[in-house]
């Protein structure tokens, strides 16, 4: 054999310097991970914008190779997961199962769940049916994997196989690990939706905008993720430049709001907008109203043993749902004791109550809006006052894209 060929069987046809498997391993990674977003994510799983065939077809294959994953399975447990957050029938929730069963057994908590023919047949309605899925990713999901081997095998050589772990490891740690795990353990949160869901910084060009995870749980079926200017979220980026070249139609983002200057009457225009951003609405609420009044009130206040101020002020701003029994207990029997925070929490609970009221007609939750602003103006409390003015301004103004 001579060196020439010796040179081939080891480092494959490419024969690369060490930097050059790093890149080619970062770029195929980053494929498969803008795969998983915009496909499977973004596209399958929530509905948020249309792909045409091409790219649709080429995510389908190249996640075939990659991961092995179905598109059905994918969808059907990610829609469960939104369906039935934070609770025991959530397929991989670390508030329920613990951080450390998610983060590193994640891919195994999906095949599981991937067996339960009654989430797919209710969640994966929609999802591809035809030829090719049934007769090869379907049913054949593991020779995409074995494919992809010797192809990385004949290519780079035996770095290559280094490159195909690295590959193979990467959706189930990051995907299905970091962004189901730590997703809904640490981070920051825009938006006090009810549930765990955070944003992590600084993945954002590792895993696609998934990091922004509070936001999209805040609106699922946007297919922007990044909320704050300083957001990065990549696979909107790669989304934008597939819908100008024609292969993408964006069909819904997240809703935005804006309070108008002058405007004091409610109408049908302010009840729409209060409940396609009652999330926002509640987050509002709470940095305007309860952390003003708890900064006015915290010297008055009489703490139990247990609880420090900065404990108080974080259960105040923090979603009610998330809280356990007892520690929300005993935070309204302290609130309870003071008469401002008492009635801003209580008027928080109120409005809450008025876009929960589901079989309730728009007269009806317009009346509803309509009393609580007259009612929180009556307590004199000047930042529910001010409050009441920024809502009844409250307006759709376009989408954010």
């Amino acid at each position: 054999m001579s060196q020439k060929e010796e040179v081939i069987m080891f480092y494959g046809l490419l024969n690369l310097p060490w930097w050059g498997y790093l890149l080619v391993t970062l770029a195929m990674t980053h494929i498969t991970i803008s795969a998983v977003t915009i496909y499977l994510h973004r596209h399958q799983a929530h509905r948020a914008l249309d792909l045409h065939p091409i790219p649709s077809h080429f995510f389908r294959f190249w996640l075939w190779l990659t991961t092995g994953m179905v598109t059905k399975a994918w969808a059907a447990i990610h829609r469960k997961h939104h369906a039935r957050c934070e609770t025991v029938e959530d397929p991989h929730s670390p508030q329920i199962l613990g951080l450390s069963k998610v983060m590193w057994e994640g891919a195994e908590l999906y095949r599981l769940e991937g067996h339960n023919q009654d989430t797919l047949d209710r969640f994966g309605k929609g999802t591809p049916d035809d030829w090719i899925e049934k007769n090869l990713y379907a049913a054949h999901s593991a020779k995409g994997i074995a494919i992809m081997l010797g192809l990385d095998i004949i290519f780079l050589g035996v770095p290559g196989v280094t490159v195909w772990a690295i590959q193979m490891a990467w959706i189930p740690f990051f995907a299905a690990g970091i962004i189901n795990g730590v997703g809904h353990y640490w981070g920051y949160r825009n938006i006090e939706c009810p549930d765990a869901a955070t944003n992590i910084v600084p993945w954002g060009i590792i895993i696609g905008g998934e990091e922004l995870h509070n936001n999209h749980h805040a609106h699922p079926t946007s297919a922007k993720f990044s909320s704050k200017w300083w957001e990065l979220d990549i696979g909107w980026l790669y989304i934008k430049i597939l819908s100008a070249c024609g292969l993408a139609k964006v069909k819904r983002v997240a809703p935005h709001a804006s309070s108008i200057p002058g405007k004091r009457q409610i109408d049908g225009d302010t009840l729409k907008a209060i409940i396609a951003n009652r999330f926002h609405v509640m987050t509002q609420y709470s940095k305007k109203v309860i952390l003003p009044v708890f900064s006015q009130e915290k010297d008055e206040l009489p703490l139990l043993m247990s609880f420090k101020l900065s404990n108080l002020k974080n259960m105040l701003m923090r979603e009610s749902s998330l809280l356990a029994e007892p520690i929300k207990l005993e935070m309204e029997k302290i609130v309870e004791k003071n008469h401002a925070l008492k009635v801003v929490y209580q008027f928080r609970k109120r409005l809450q109550e008025i876009w929960e009221q589901t079989t309730a007609s728009q007269k009806d939750l317009l009346e509803a809006l309509h009393e609580w602003c007259v009612q929180a103006e009556a307590t004199g409390i000047k930042k529910l006052q001010e409050f009441t003015q920024y809502l009844k301004g409250y307006s759709l103004s376009g989408t954010q894209q």
